[in-house]
């Protein structure tokens, strides 16, 4: 991985992000790209009072300052950290700027769904996935190593969903020993039969041209997918969840409905989402 970008708004939940970056960044030799959004509208900002231009100075001064005391950490010795302070709180822009970075992932923290405004509710989290084609690695809290053992790849084994599968894999593998690709079998999707499971998963390896003894496959049956996924997760002491996205509904996944934002939601295992 060469460049990871880390939005951080100076909540604890951003300082749990900008940890897990620099850990990763410190493993992988990546730049580090800390990015923080004004709240500043384009009137405030474009007033040609004498005053109010004093006041917007007097602004982007205290918060340059604190964004420049927030970065002031032990543990980002040692690696290559841009600051980039963006003026307006528009949350595409923290994926436009990881597309035109090349970056390889977004490391976001989230402190599930509030009323507040802060970069990291649930409902933010979900609108830079809604509109990031980049990873975004999804943590709630502080982690204690970033050299996953085990991540589990919630899978419907569709044919769509190959391409995103093999870049979902790539990008794991650097990051877990053993990665995981879970069939959930469930009401809520058409029950299947054992045979008709493992019918639809040789077509799609077929057709995603992966070789089935180069990857753990596993099934599980449940009374939905969310239940099936965190039962699977605490079963094989998982360290991290991940799924495809679908860009059109947030946190959607291609199984549908809210599922993946129902995830994310009731664990506590760091998440990464890849767009479908």
């Amino acid at each position: 991985m060469k460049k990871i970008i880390v939005p951080v708004d100076f909540s604890e939940y951003s300082e749990y992000a900008l940890e897990t970056a620099a850990a990763l960044a410190k493993q992988h030799q990546s730049e580090l790209i800390v990015m923080h959004m004004l709240e500043m509208s384009e009137s405030i900002l474009s007033s040609s009072s004498d005053k109010r231009g004093e006041e917007n100075a007097f602004m982007l001064m205290v918060a340059n300052k604190k964004f420049e005391a927030f970065l002031d950490k032990p543990f980002l010795e040692n690696i290559n950290v841009t600051p980039l302070v963006k003026y307006h709180k528009v949350l595409k822009e923290v994926a436009l700027v990881a597309k035109e970075e090349d970056a390889d992932i977004i490391v976001m923290g989230s402190r599930g769904h509030s009323d507040h405004d802060g970069i990291f509710t649930g409902s933010n989290t979900e609108k830079v996935v809604r509109y990031s084609e980049t990873p975004v690695l999804v943590v709630k809290s502080p982690l204690t190593s970033v050299d996953f053992n085990h991540i589990v790849l919630a899978c419907d084994f569709s044919e769509e969903s190959g391409p995103s599968v093999k870049e979902a894999i790539k990008l794991l593998s650097k990051l877990g020993e053993k990665i995981t690709l879970l069939h959930i079998n469930a009401p809520t999707l058409g029950f299947l039969s054992t045979d008709e499971i493992d019918d639809k998963i040789a077509k799609f390896l077929e057709i995603a041209n992966l070789d089935a003894s180069e990857l753990n496959i596993d099934r599980i049956s449940d009374h939905n997918v969310e239940d099936g996924i965190l039962s699977y997760a605490k079963r094989e002491n998982a360290d991290a969840l991940s799924m495809i996205t679908h860009g059109r509904t947030g946190l959607s996944h291609f199984f549908g409905g809210s599922i993946s934002e129902d995830v994310v939601n009731h664990t506590k295992l760091p998440v990464i989402t890849f767009k479908l």
